[in-house]
């Protein structure tokens, strides 16, 4: 036969010299909000975020009083956080309120803002355990002794400078200390009443210790009060200290002084009363004490003269506001988690009355 049984087929395969070229394609994901935040750096606003458990996940709750819940920055559903598109509520936000500024005549009064009701959380205060111990540290202390410059409490918010001239023991063994002062006037005090005259050591500081503070108004004059933040990001490296009377001050080391010998509740050193409540559950609560969020320019109700008035949102500085009192023009610092705070009371009493009802019989 000359003629072959079998076609040429056409080859498929590409001359050996010849280089195949891919294109690249670069495929893109979107990343959950809660992921993209994990791996930014701390912010001031994370501080401010709850952290509760819910069947093991981490989810952000917050509170805010009735007729606000649309206003919420989160929500929790089968314990999944919500992302994607700002759903209607979301989108209707009232936004934050603003300093209102005059610029034709240079007013840069603040206006009163019509805002909804504040979000209460529970803030982390910090992640750094040496910023949030509130266990008293097992440090040797100075010996009290004759002699001695302290501070001595000379009123219940009067404390002086002085110096210990006598010792006395009492027949139940405890020991007294006779102390002249510096303005003349002498007076006979326990331990827990005279605080060392040398500043502290930052070993032997922790919140709930017991302290005196200079007061600005007077010279040589101190206030009895309680440790309440050791130095932070959050707080600018400052120390809160709540005085007896439940003023609030951010100062810093050489402004305050330890009481020699605290009893061994503080609280007991405190008269019967709110603050002593405040200071209770404070305590309890840290480091994640509640806290209200307000805006300058906001308006809200506190206590003055022992009835709820009207005041606006002046400054806001960590865990501290700056209000003025409508009616006289009264300016004061407040707690953002003082009962002093219509917002907070009422959040106080609706969670005491929940546990009350969730308690077994």
């Amino acid at each position: 036969m000359s003629g072959s049984l079998c076609e040429s087929v056409p080859s498929t395969n590409e001359p050996p010299n010849k280089k195949v070229m891919r294109k690249a394609v670069v495929v893109l994901t979107r990343l959950p909000e809660y992921k993209v935040s994990a791996l930014l750096p701390p912010t001031p606003q994370q501080f401010y975020i709850e952290f509760d458990s819910h069947s093991g996940s981490d989810s952000d709750m917050q509170w805010e009083p009735e007729g606000g819940s649309s206003d919420s920055d989160f929500s929790v559903s089968q314990d999944k956080r919500k992302t994607g598109k700002p759903t209607k509520s979301e989108a209707k936000r009232t936004p934050a309120p603003k300093m209102s500024k005059n610029k034709d005549n240079g007013d840069t009064s603040i206006k009163k803002v019509t805002d909804p009701a504040p979000v209460i959380i529970s803030s982390a205060f910090s992640y750094v355990s040496n910023e949030t111990t509130k266990t008293r540290p097992s440090v040797p202390q100075e010996e009290v002794k004759v002699d001695m410059v302290v501070l001595a409490r000379r009123k219940p918010m009067r404390w002086q400078r002085g110096k210990i001239v006598e010792i006395l023991t009492r027949e139940c063994g405890r020991l007294k200390y006779k102390v002249s002062f510096e303005e003349k006037g002498r007076s006979l005090v326990s331990g827990h009443h005279i605080a060392y005259n040398n500043t502290p050591k930052l070993e032997q500081l922790y919140v709930g210790a017991r302290v005196a503070v200079a007061c600005h108004e007077h010279d040589n004059v101190f206030r009895p009060g309680i440790l309440a933040e050791l130095p932070s990001r959050k707080n600018r490296l400052r120390f809160l200290i709540f005085q007896d009377d439940h003023v609030p001050v951010y100062v810093g080391l050489p402004a305050f002084h330890l009481v020699c010998k605290p009893l061994e509740s503080v609280l007991d050193d405190l008269p019967d009363g709110a603050h002593k409540s405040f200071m209770n559950k404070y305590l309890t609560d840290w480091p994640y004490p509640h806290l209200t969020q307000y805006s300058v320019g906001q308006s809200l109700n506190a206590e003055f003269d022992g009835v709820q008035q009207k005041c606006i949102v002046q400054e806001v500085d960590s865990s501290l506001i700056l209000v003025v009192f409508q009616d006289n023009q009264h300016e004061e610092w407040i707690h953002r988690g003082s009962i002093r705070l219509q917002h907070m009371a009422r959040f106080l009493e609706l969670k005491e009355a929940k546990e009350r009802k969730d308690a077994p019989e």
